[in-house]
């Protein structure tokens, strides 16, 4: 039996139970939870956590919508087709659109904040200006999960065939197309694409980090951040989870059962790597490399070295979100759609607020003053701490 396209509603021990020969994807998001989620505790002294604004957009549904953030706004998108640019400060609307399409991944936005790009059904890719105006659709190879990504001139979009293409911001025609093969069994996730410094750099399944340049789509180099181990499929996968981070000259990354690792950003040169398994991405900042594990614990590692820095275990089962750098803390979501704040020196526990009680599944991001979180039911909530 072959499973592609929807998302898997069965245990990981349940899938095996089927006797498929072969799997396409598997969404851990989608499994069912064989541990109960750890009771939260009252936190004393700490810092001081609130949430500056709140916007009502539509739900996920079985994907994920990350916000993102240029020109003082921020965008965000929803499985409805819902595209909205909102005042980073205050969370006015600016505009709000219809795609004219069901959506599965978005939102990509240039640093001018002047071209907004969505990935629709049947791996449509809609492409609005910084007014909410329709510039373009075109139609990738497949199904859409990774947000696009967006420069000033050319747009670039990973499907689930897994292969990278990239189009012409004005015009929405393709300039390249890169294909890649992938393993038997693969997470169905949302790799995450990052653009700098003249490349595009995409997280791969099977433990690898692809670096292209942007202009042509030739390789620059390809290097492994986890090689699958494992007897069966399901012990095998080893895909890069989440969005690379880039920070300086460095970029990071961690794969789901395998390990967490810094590369040099322009040859791909390994600076570390440590054993680590995620099915997010990383956080980073001067210091710190962030993860949040696939047990609920959130570990810090040195960004010089890889170094384990601390640990802190107390959000057991609680499926978080990418960490996130913020001010003197570290910040991640939860599946009850609690936002906590860990000190980023010693992981303790600073602070934590609520959303609206449903998962976040999202990358957050930092606005201005503020760390943004969209959750599944399709709440975008502005952070603010001391």
């Amino acid at each position: 039996m072959r499973i592609t396209g929807k998302v898997i509603g069965m245990s990981l021990m349940a899938a095996m139970a089927t006797g498929c020969s072969t799997l396409s994807s598997w969404n851990p998001f989608a499994s069912e939870v064989k541990d109960k989620p750890a009771a939260l505790v009252d936190i004393k002294g700490g810092m001081a956590v609130k949430t500056a604004w709140k916007y009502s957009l539509g739900k996920a549904g079985a994907y994920t919508f990350n916000p993102a953030f240029a020109a003082n706004s921020v965008f965000v998108a929803d499985a409805d087709g819902n595209v909205a640019r909102l005042d980073a400060a205050t969370g006015r609307e600016q505009w709000k659109v219809k795609a004219g399409s069901d959506l599965t991944a978005g939102v990509g936005v240039s640093p001018n904040g002047n071209l907004v790009v969505v990935g629709g059904v049947k791996g449509n890719v809609i492409a609005f200006d910084g007014s909410g105006k329709q510039l373009w659709k075109v139609q990738a190879t497949s199904e859409i999960l990774s947000s696009p990504v967006a420069a000033n001139d050319v747009v670039v979009v990973r499907s689930g065939d897994n292969r990278v293409t990239a189009f012409e911001a004005a015009t929405g025609a393709k300039r390249w197309s890169v294909l890649r093969t992938t393993p038997a069994l693969t997470l169905r996730n949302a790799p995450g694409i990052v653009i700098a410094g003249g490349n595009v750099y995409i997280g791969q399944p099977g433990g690898k980090l692809l670096a292209l340049t942007l202009t042509t789509g030739v390789p620059r180099f390809e290097v492994v951040v986890a090689e699958p181990r494992g007897a069966t499929e399901l012990e095998r996968v080893s895909d890069v989870s989440g969005t690379p981070f880039v920070y300086e000259n460095d970029i990071c990354a961690v794969t789901y059962q395998g390990k967490v690792g810094c590369f040099d950003l322009a040859a791909g040169t390994a600076r570390w790597n440590k054993p680590a398994s995620s099915d997010v991405g990383v956080g980073v900042d001067q210091r710190f490399v962030f993860v949040a594990d696939a047990n609920g614990a959130v570990n810090a590692f040195a960004r010089e070295g890889g170094q384990s820095a601390w640990k802190n275990d107390k959000l057991g089962n609680r499926r978080l979100s990418t960490p996130a750098s913020f001010g003197r803390s570290v910040a991640v979501g939860d599946l009850e759609g609690y936002v906590h704040l860990l000190s980023r020196e010693d992981g303790a526990m600073l602070g934590r607020v609520a959303t609206d009680g449903s998962a976040i599944r999202s990358t957050p991001v930092v606005a201005g003053s503020n760390l943004i979180f969209q959750t599944q039911n399709g709440t975008v909530a502005a952070i603010a701490a001391e």
